[in-house]
């Protein structure tokens, strides 16, 4: 187990917001988190596990228990005899650096969830997904520490997940701990299937087409830092959660008749940047004294300009949401996770 403080939760996380830990605990490894975790149990502290920070709101006057930073580090690959690849990683692993790694040992798959910030623990909780691919697609088990079993559970199947369009049946629970996560690559460097027509378009192809790994990762980095979704300390449009609204999945009807959509199970999927762009949102968009924004590169992202505060970034998050909700009765909801946060 790693050293315990006190500590300000702003500079663990991507927005640079939020307040104290009473207690912080950088758990190393798999056990050291199962320990963290039964030590706050047993002393009956509220409990807080934080990975890369990429995804939350912590709330301005922190966290009245323990925070258990996953740090947790490690990765395998075996070939399986149909010629597919198992990958294993620790929870704690940077996902970007497991992007990458793959890619450069050959493997295809993963490329279009590049650039994307956090830990690999935090990927089938929130069902990450980028440019046509989302964790679902291959995903094959995870390995849970069960709060009230006490139990470490291994193998548990993708399909019992719940696994839906930004959220999984582990999103917004205490009671299960991401230890590691396993995926299915199809063993070549191929890229996934390119399905996202903006991506298509960067790389020159039909949709559908597979290109090398490589190549599709280059291309969906160079489309995220144009949209400052790719993590840079100078860069104040990249002090941010990413995304900061889900897009909106709708019937049909509800959705504004001039906006893009995307068929979903009988419903139809709206982006959200679209809404707060024609809701009278333009990039850079201030919020409480300009200490918040839009980000000058895409509606989507609410920044932190410097010396903002959660309540700043939650005063200006509310602006939009009741602006589109005006406009277009459409409803809004935060992707990030929003700790001690009133909504």
């Amino acid at each position: 187990m790693g050293p315990v403080s006190a500590l300000d939760l702003a500079p663990l996380t991507t927005l640079r917001l939020g307040g104290p830990a009473r207690r912080l605990v950088e758990a190393a490894d798999a056990v050291a988190v199962v320990e963290a975790v039964r030590g706050a149990d047993v002393a009956g502290e509220p409990l807080l596990l934080l990975g890369g920070g990429s995804n939350v709101v912590v709330d301005d006057g922190g966290w009245p228990g323990t925070v258990v930073r996953v740090a947790s580090s490690g990765r395998r690959v075996e070939r399986r005899a149909d010629g597919s690849v198992l990958l294993t990683v620790e929870a704690g692993e940077d996902w970007d650096a497991v992007v990458a790694a793959t890619v450069a040992d050959g493997l295809g798959g993963l490329e279009c969830l590049s650039g994307i910030p956090g830990r690999t623990g935090a990927t089938p909780v929130q069902n990450v997904g980028a440019y046509g691919v989302e964790v679902a697609d291959l995903l094959v088990d995870v390995d849970l520490y069960d709060r009230r079993a006490g139990a470490v559970r291994e193998h548990v199947p993708a399909a019992g997940l719940g696994l839906g369009y930004r959220t999984s049946t582990l999103k917004g629970r205490a009671d299960a701990v991401v230890l590691r996560v396993r995926f299915a690559l199809p063993g070549d460097d191929a890229s996934a299937p390119i399905r996202y027509p903006e991506l298509a378009r960067a790389l020159d192809v039909p949709p559908g087409d597979r290109v090398p790994a490589a190549a599709a990762r280059e291309a969906v980095l160079d489309l995220r830092r144009g949209k400052g979704m790719v993590l840079d300390a100078a860069d104040h449009d990249t002090w941010s959660a990413g995304s900061f609204f889900t897009n909106p999945v709708v019937p049909e009807p509800d959705a504004p008749a001039d906006a893009p959509r995307w068929p979903v199970g009988g419903l139809v999927k709206v982006p959200a940047a679209w809404l707060i762009q024609h809701a009278g949102f333009a990039r850079g968009h201030a919020g409480p004294g300009g200490r918040v924004a839009l980000s000058g590169k895409h509606v989507l992202a609410l920044t932190n300009r410097g010396d903002g505060t959660a309540a700043d970034l939650l005063a200006l998050a509310r602006e939009i949401r009741d602006g589109v909700r005006a406009a277009f009765g459409v409803e809004l909801v935060p992707e990030p996770v929003l700790v001690g946060c009133r909504w």
